[in-house]
């Protein structure tokens, strides 16, 4: 567990700096991961976000060293876990802002029993996956989003293997805020996690993230002609079934935007009644009475 360095501790950040981790990326020059790193910098503090009441969660890859180049609570666990302990860390202190980032393979393949249970029990948690469509870090082998037909070393005649599409997934599973961004449309990406920040839920926000060195189909390239924002053309979050119709389109148009966003479902902390009074577990007294534990003993008799 990575606390937060007192020489960085900033009690009002003053600039998306302020949020700058410990090291430097070691990400490749161009890696779309930048673009991320920097719009979630820029989110927090135009929220007004404070390093110390942030927890950011990974698992296992490129981007998954995420919480070691951004000033928060950090923790890098094991390889498609990430959900599962962010899940644990909001119920035993809900009053963290809690961030889970990862990749497509850490995400929705390894982790991706995780990403349909999170969403369906509308955990308190921004979900931030950087979707480049490739094992980067195992120097590039499918990933469950890699396109059909998509050659690499794991399919040197062709991927013949349908790729998953998160979003749709992520609505048919429950969640009550599903976006997509684009790493370099950063301006729109900040407005996306503002708004996933503030949403009470699950928030997944699934990022094309180019990754320039093992995937040279869905470069960048490939992205910018193919976008189109949902805002622009007047989507209703609210409709889930014209969110799906978007989120299934791959082709001369890729939508990005807001799919869904619902706004009357209880996050899991707000419904599980243990939480509604008291504050956060992790800074009540666990210690039992005497007539507690008199009872415990009695009934195990």
């Amino acid at each position: 567990m990575d606390g937060i360095d007192t020489r960085q501790l900033v009690l009002d950040p003053q600039t998306a700096n302020d949020f700058k981790g410990k090291v430097d990326p070691d990400w490749c020059a161009g890696c779309g991961d930048f673009g991320v790193l920097n719009s979630l910098r820029k989110a927090c503090l135009d929220l007004g976000l404070k390093p110390h009441e942030i927890l950011t969660i990974s698992g296992i890859g490129c981007s998954s060293n995420f919480p070691g180049f951004f000033n928060s609570y950090g923790m890098h666990t094991l390889h498609g876990r990430s959900l599962a302990v962010a899940t644990g860390a909001k119920m035993a202190n809900h009053e963290l802002t809690v961030f889970v980032t990862g990749g497509d393979g850490d995400g929705y393949g390894i982790g991706g029993n995780h990403f349909t249970h999170t969403a369906r029990r509308n955990v308190d948690l921004t979900y931030i996956v950087m979707d480049n469509e490739i094992y980067g870090l195992t120097t590039g082998q499918l990933s469950p989003t890699s396109s059909l037909d998509m050659k690499t070393k794991s399919s040197p005649h062709g991927s013949i293997e349908f790729p998953f599409n998160p979003i749709t997934s992520a609505i048919m599973n429950g969640a009550t805020f599903v976006a997509r961004g684009f790493s370099s449309d950063t301006k729109h990406l900040t407005m996306l996690m503002q708004q996933a920040i503030e949403h009470k839920g699950f928030s997944l926000i699934s990022i094309f993230s180019p990754c320039i060195t093992f995937n040279h189909d869905n470069t960048d390239a490939f992205f910018k002609p193919r976008i189109k924002k949902l805002e622009d053309e007047g989507h209703d979050p609210s409709d889930w079934k014209a969110a799906c119709e978007k989120a299934m389109l791959w082709g001369d148009v890729i939508y990005t935007g807001l799919f869904t966003h619902v706004k009357d479902r209880l996050s899991l902390d707000a419904a599980e009644p243990i939480l509604t009074d008291g504050g956060a577990i992790s800074s009540r007294s666990l210690e039992l009475s005497k007539e507690q534990g008199k009872k415990i003993v009695e009934r195990m008799m």
